[in-house]
């Protein structure tokens, strides 16, 4: 079973957790950490032999366009999280098209290549934004993988299928790729436990994450996606003056992500979302 391995390539004063405290005009006042821990995670990735799918904010990319060309350079799929990491059902549909449109026009400016995928900052299609899925193919996109299956108090798609599915809309086919969860019994009610990565990789034990994706890919018979983001490697990163809970959901177990990531790594198989979808 071939399982996606997937990078959302932001800074760490760029997510949803600070956006009330770093007013989007104020990014440029913050240094870039970003190229040295893509290129820390491209190292690991060499050295496990293992492909992966980054999907690039494109302000990210504007600023360090060598990353991007080396991501590509190593192998690797690069694909879109669109151009300044806005939630989706907050923006509308018309800021969302020129996002993606500017996101995806740098990005292939950059590599010369067409780029097909797409994730949402912060998973937010949601019910509210399904109709993302019409813009997505407007704009030439051919899979996505934002939609989350959990309650969550910002995204999620609670009822959505758990496992790839085929999105029809009057514009042609969208392959979605959603994050993976594991159906638990707790306390006698029915629960999907997110084992797709991110804040739930640092907060959970990698063992059960591990015993998760053994459980979907050899009981189902179902691939798996996990994610992360190259700050979630990155202990020594400056702190930001915030509320405790988006501390606590930012900083929490930052010095042991990369240990967790190299032992799913060994256990694993992992490659780029277009591999692991048969695209």
């Amino acid at each position: 079973m071939l399982n996606a391995l997937t990078i959302d390539v932001e800074d760490y004063f760029q997510v949803n957790a600070f956006e009330h405290y770093i007013p989007r005009e104020n990014w440029d006042r913050y240094p870039l950490r970003v190229a040295g821990n893509v290129a820390r995670l491209l190292d690991l990735l060499d050295e496990y032999q293992v492909k992966a799918t980054f999907f690039v904010l494109g302000w990210v990319a504007e600023r360090v366009p060598g990353t991007v060309r080396e991501i590509q350079a190593r192998g690797h799929e690069v694909a879109c999280h669109g151009y300044g990491h806005q939630l989706i059902f907050r923006i509308g549909p018309q800021l969302f098209r020129d996002d993606i449109r500017r996101a995806k026009a740098v990005l292939e400016d950059i590599t010369g290549t067409a780029v097909r995928g797409y994730r949402a900052p912060t998973y937010s299609i949601t019910r509210e934004s399904l109709w993302a899925f019409d813009l997505l193919l407007e704009e030439g996109f051919s899979f996505d993988s934002s939609v989350f299956p959990v309650y969550h108090d910002t995204y999620g798609i609670p009822d959505a299928p758990r496992f790839p599915y085929l999105v029809r809309r009057a514009a042609g086919t969208l392959q979605e790729f959603p994050l993976t969860t594991l159906p638990l019994k707790l306390a006698g009610k029915s629960v999907q436990l997110p084992i797709a990565g991110g804040g739930y990789l640092r907060l959970l034990p990698v063992a059960l994450i591990k015993w998760g994706i053994d459980r979907v890919n050899q009981v189902e018979g179902k691939p798996c996606v996990l994610y992360l983001h190259p700050w979630e490697i990155d202990p020594d990163q400056p702190r930001i003056q915030a509320g405790w809970k988006s501390r606590f959901r930012h900083y929490n177990n930052l010095a042991k992500t990369e240990d967790k990531l190299r032992y799913l790594l060994k256990g694993v198989r992992y490659g780029t979302m277009s591999q692991a979808l048969g695209l």
